[in-house]
């Protein structure tokens, strides 16, 4: 009997010891990296895959409306209607971040980068050019669409985002807050070095989940907003679209996408992972 607790003791011990590493922060600045081709193919694939990201779902969102709009014999019940839309983009992001993750960590958003660089998962050189380059990847892919669909680009509204008739800006604010919140707050629970290791499928599935929460979020303010969550998505569509009402409401895809990515970063690192207790070396964590 006595072996027997002996052994539950130390099996206790060996499970409550932490198995596994939180990798070093990223610096904030790091010119070093200036001089390495992996921040280089990195930025190139963020470009491609924001390209392409914005390319099949604002195309998806074009002949939706082409196959739906009565007026021009179309048939109201026709198209992919907002499942398939919310669907496009979830399943882009989800193949995106597969293919990208091992070489930029698949982010294809200013606002997912936003909230890694506040958690100090990338320098803010990287966050920099990565950003950059998701908006000229989406100018690029949203232009790519209305060379397809020069005839019907502009008439059906470009993919651009806008306040839906009987919503308020303030509104539309919050549901890109809270949208982008669920978003990021996947994104750093989807990667979670904790989950990594003791779960030996999460890497495997982490674009999954991520997709899904695009899904689901687009289920929900497609109605609102035509679901932003992603400064580059709303910004390509607006350059190309370039209509006063787009530009009007614009900061809004901006404004919201980014306190929420603030608040998902401070809500996983200071309190689920208790980053601020730690800091102030109160609390040993066994997590």
């Amino acid at each position: 009997m006595t072996k027997e607790v002996e052994v539950a003791r130390e099996q206790a011990a060996e499970f409550s010891a932490k198995d596994y590493t939180d990798p070093p922060p990223a610096p904030l600045v790091d010119f070093e990296e200036l001089t390495q081709w992996s921040l280089y193919r990195a930025v190139i694939a963020e470009f491609i895959a924001t390209l392409l990201f914005l390319y099949v779902t604002v195309l998806t969102v074009i002949g939706y409306k082409v196959q739906s709009d009565v007026k021009a014999d179309g048939d109201i019940c026709g198209g992919v209607g907002i499942l398939g839309i919310a669907w496009a983009f979830g399943g882009m992001i989800f193949i995106l971040v597969y293919c990208t993750a091992g070489i930029s960590g698949g982010h294809i958003n200013p606002a997912v980068t936003f909230g890694l660089f506040l958690a100090r998962k990338v320098s803010l050189i990287r966050a920099v050019l990565y950003m950059v380059a998701q908006c000229l990847g989406a100018i690029c892919g949203v232009g790519l669409v209305k060379g397809f669909q020069s005839a019907y680009y502009v008439r059906y509204g470009g993919g651009a985002n806008v306040m839906a008739p009987g919503h308020t800006k303030g509104v539309g604010l919050a549901a890109e807050i809270i949208g982008t919140f669920v978003l990021v707050y996947t994104v750093f629970s989807a990667t979670d070095p904790k989950r990594n290791a003791r779960d030996s499928h999460v890497p495997v599935l982490a674009p999954l989940p991520i997709g899904f929460a695009v899904f689901m979020v687009h289920l929900a303010t497609i109605p609102i907003t035509g679901t932003g969550i992603n400064p580059a998505r709303s910004f390509g569509a607006a350059v190309i679209y370039n209509q006063d009402k787009a530009w009007d409401e614009h900061w809004i895809f901006w404004v919201g996408p980014f306190i929420g990515a603030f608040a998902a970063a401070v809500y996983h690192q200071f309190i689920l992972r208790a980053g601020a207790i730690k800091a102030l070396g109160s609390f040993r964590s066994n997590a």
